[in-house]
């Protein structure tokens, strides 16, 4: 019978426990992905509704009476809408500058909050926050007017998977600080985890977005310490339909300004105006 010296059962000892700490990491990982993903800020609805009045955004509900989210309480009929899809963290009503600019444009922004999110029950989730997304814009292309979707972060994610599910209700896409798939920002974030093969809440927007055949328009922040600038352009190269990209080279993630009537925000929302056939 031959024996290993004790060296080498040291060595075999060593990796043993090497391999179990790696496979405790990657168990914790995947039990806590969405909670490393989704940074909710959490308010009661009282709050929520007293916070929003001091806005001046009242709550958009659904026909169920189920706050969706928020937006002005009058609308013009005839006025574009947008659908704001915010980042992961933070809420809807911490989007509001977004409104402001839009308004500038001439047109009405609306404000989406997730499940889990302000004064919303649930838990996010890649399901969750698309389902939602896809109820409140067939919501607001029953009203009758043209409905975009802007996508921040996060929310480009819902952006791209709500168009290219129901593309004829949505007559543009404005992507900001995007990725193509949340597989390569967590692998990028985590390069010592396998990212591709934890990750439920995948977010492939890269290989989603060739079903929309509508116009794009992609603002990519050239420091984007938190996707990459890369993801961005990656993105657009996929867009089957006529696409542009404004990028802010001194930016990183959310360092974007957002001054209404100034480039490039006039320039992105003139875009995709026209490209909608609504003039400029």
């Amino acid at each position: 019978m031959r024996y290993l010296n004790p060296w080498a059962t040291g060595l075999l000892k060593l990796l043993f426990w090497v391999c179990v700490a790696y496979a405790g990491l990657c168990l914790a990982a995947f039990l806590a992905q969405r909670r490393l993903m989704y940074f909710p800020d959490h308010s009661p609805e009282q709050e929520s509704l007293l916070r929003a009045s001091r806005l001046g955004l009242v709550p958009w509900r659904d026909g169920a009476g189920r706050l969706l989210g928020w937006r002005r309480p009058l609308a013009s009929p005839l006025r574009p809408r947008v659908l704001l899809l915010h980042g992961n963290a933070g809420d809807a009503l911490g989007r509001v500058d977004y409104m402001v600019m839009l308004e500038t444009a001439g047109f009405e922004g609306v404000l989406l909050e997730y499940p889990g999110y302000g004064c919303r029950v649930g838990e996010p989730s890649q399901p969750a926050l698309v389902g939602d997304a896809r109820a409140a814009l067939f919501l607001l292309y029953k009203e009758g007017a043209p409905v975009f979707l802007l996508g921040e972060s996060l929310g480009s994610g819902v952006a791209v998977q709500v168009a290219a599910a129901g593309p004829g209700a949505v007559s543009g896409l404005l992507l900001v600080t995007p990725f193509a798939r949340m597989t390569e920002v967590a692998a990028w974030h985590y390069p010592f985890l396998p990212m591709g093969l934890l990750l439920r809440d995948r977010w492939d927007s890269l290989g989603t977005v060739r079903n929309y055949p509508g116009p794009v328009a992609i603002l990519v922040a050239g420091r984007d310490e938190v996707v990459g600038a890369r993801q961005g352009r990656r993105l657009a190269s996929a867009c089957p339909g006529i696409t542009r990209v404004w990028e802010a080279p001194q930016a990183g993630h959310n360092e974007l300004p957002l001054q209404p009537g100034r480039p490039p925000w006039s320039e992105i929302l003139s875009f995709l105006r026209g490209q909608a056939g609504m003039g400029q």
